[in-house]
């Protein structure tokens, strides 16, 4: 059946089409039942009444003139007996006399009727052909019965047999049968109109649940659906109803919870900013007085500072994200020489003599030069940690697009981390809990380009190591400075 439906045309898939064709199909069978029983019921009652009619007045014709024949008969006799039925299609038989043709022979009679009138001696009749095949007869045959002297009636050895054409009874029915199926077909077009008015007003509701369905996904959490009456489909729209609300609250709680957990971030960001500020103030006097300590407390103070730099670095991403999430983070755009912009980048790091670049130059993009050296910083300084030298930062420009691409040559990316290597907090080695990193950069670097109507795309690179495509617009549409985002 599902091979069968597959096979059919989108249209005729469809939950009106198929409606359609069963009512049409029930409505086919009903009609087509109705005239076959008319048909039936005409033709009994029609042919009844045309055999009754022949019975009745041959078996009145020769009840009256039984008495007045003489036996034995003589081939007068037969003659004239035949002559007064009611139809001159008779024969007549006496033993081995038969009377003078009127129209068919004895042998046109059914040799099984005739041994039938002669065994039982009653009336007998039977629908069969004409001699040619070519009209539909009835057939009937009776003995000539004569009284006993008690009075009883038996057989006189002459039959009586008669064949009546019933070819103008048989055109009745065909006519009424005609007229039943020209009825029939002519309901079918009715049944078509009320099919679709029927499938339209059951679809409805199947439409106006696509509809919310489509608004649900689509994230109005508010669409609902009216409730009209009380059967299957109106316990389909209640269910989708309370179905909506649930999701409702739970998408608002976690929208909620996840505002306040952001919210607290950003909070206890801000406020650790200024103790930190000191902390690292305190921890950059002890790294220079380090050397006048004794050796352990030397350790403990390099420690400290160490430990210090990391937590006010995270500070600093976890302000940036909170920016970003609270869409207060702005451009700032300049013309920036690229390729100078790239290496000031790794000038400020002291990371020149590590990175090999290809920097043409005179690429010059309007866009924010701040923004531009996180991101560098962030792709190169990944690069140097977790992969293996050289690093090689290429820029490439055409009219419609700058692209910086940063390739290591270590492992690569195995191919489960391509998908997350930009998600908050994601490290790709579990081992790598504590790093320099705080598990933020990537993200920032993302969500930078994406405020330049960019993109950073994270592969590995053919010959092996990872490789990040940084691709920045240079005639973005919609990027305006100033504009939070």
């Amino acid at each position: 059946m599902s091979r069968l439906l597959d096979s059919l045309p989108t249209w005729a898939r469809g939950l009106r089409a198929r409606l359609v064709f069963a009512f049409l199909a029930v409505a086919a069978l009903g009609a087509a039942a109705a005239a076959g029983a008319s048909y039936v019921s005409a033709r009994t009652t029609v042919l009844k009444y045309a055999q009754d009619q022949v019975m009745n007045a041959t078996k009145d014709a020769v009840s009256q003139l039984a008495p007045e024949l003489s036996f034995p008969p003589t081939q007068a006799t037969l003659d004239q007996l035949v002559s007064r039925l009611p139809d001159s299609a008779a024969v007549v038989t006496y033993q081995d006399l038969r009377s003078r043709p009127m129209g068919y022979r004895l042998e046109d009679i059914p040799a099984e009727l005739r041994a039938a009138v002669r065994t039982r001696g009653t009336l007998v009749f039977q629908r069969g052909t004409s001699p040619g095949g070519s009209s539909p007869m009835f057939y009937v045959g009776m003995p000539v019965l004569t009284k006993r002297a008690g009075g009883e009636l038996e057989p006189s050895g002459m039959e009586v047999y008669l064949a009546r054409n019933l070819g103008g009874p048989a055109g009745q029915i065909s006519d009424l049968a005609q007229t039943a199926w020209q009825t029939s077909l002519l309901a079918l077009p009715l049944a078509a109109l009320l099919a679709l008015l029927a499938a339209r007003g059951v679809l409805r509701p199947v439409r106006e649940l696509r509809g919310a369905t489509r608004r649900l996904a689509g994230g109005d959490l508010g669409a609902r659906l009216e409730v009209k009456g009380s059967d299957e489909l109106a316990d389909l729209a209640h269910t989708f109803n309370d179905t909506a609300a649930a999701l409702d609250r739970t998408v608002t709680g976690l929208q909620r919870m996840e505002a306040d957990a952001r919210r607290f971030v950003a909070d206890v960001s801000h406020e650790l900013r200024t103790p930190l500020a000191a902390m690292t103030a305190v921890t950059d006097v002890l790294d220079e007085e380090a050397e006048n300590l004794p050796e352990d407390a030397q350790i403990a103070a390099r420690l400290v500072g160490q430990e210090t730099r990391k937590l006010a670095r995270m500070v600093e991403d976890l302000i940036e994200i909170s920016r970003f999430d609270a869409g207060a983070a702005r451009l700032v755009l300049t013309e920036v020489d690229v390729a100078e912009a790239v290496r000031n980048t790794l000038r400020a790091r002291g990371w020149t003599d590590q990175v090999t670049t290809e920097l043409p130059e005179g690429v010059r993009v309007k866009l924010d030069a701040r923004r531009l050296d996180v991101i560098v910083a962030n792709l190169v300084g990944n690069a140097l940690r977790h992969g293996q030298p050289p690093v090689v930062a290429t820029l490439t420009a055409s009219p419609q697009w700058i692209e910086l691409t940063v390739t290591d040559h270590g492992s690569g990316l195995p191919e489960a981390v391509l998908p997350q290597v930009f998600a908050r907090f994601y490290k790709a080695d579990s081992a790598r809990s504590r790093s320099e990193g705080s598990g933020l950069g990537l993200a920032i670097a993302w969500e930078n380009a994406q405020l330049h109507y960019g993109t950073i795309e994270a592969a590995n690179a053919p010959h092996g190591g990872a490789r990040f495509t940084l691709r920045l617009p240079r005639l973005a549409r919609g990027v305006e400075e100033g504009v939070p985002r």
